[in-house]
């Protein structure tokens, strides 16, 4: 999911419960996903969904959330 050694784990913390707030269902994806090393069949299994749409909230939040976690810094890194 993120390939960049330097993540601050807080920063992705800060940021998975901002998503979990806005969007409960991607925040457990990621959550069982990431963190619980799950695939998707599994994660479809455990939340009653189907594969299909853990396909498209993993998606949708791994994009949000590398977003977050690159945002306006990672600009202004690029500069330095």
């Amino acid at each position: 999911m993120f390939t960049n050694p330097r993540i601050d784990l807080l920063d992705l913390n800060q940021a998975l419960q901002e998503l979990t707030k806005m969007d409960p269902q991607q925040g457990k994806v990621v959550e069982l996903r990431y963190f619980g090393g799950l695939t998707i069949e599994e994660t479809a299994e455990v939340m009653g969904i189907s594969p299909a749409t853990v396909k498209r909230e993993w998606g949708t939040a791994r994009l949000w959330l590398l977003q977050q976690m690159e945002g306006p810094d990672a600009s202004n890194n690029s500069r330095q």
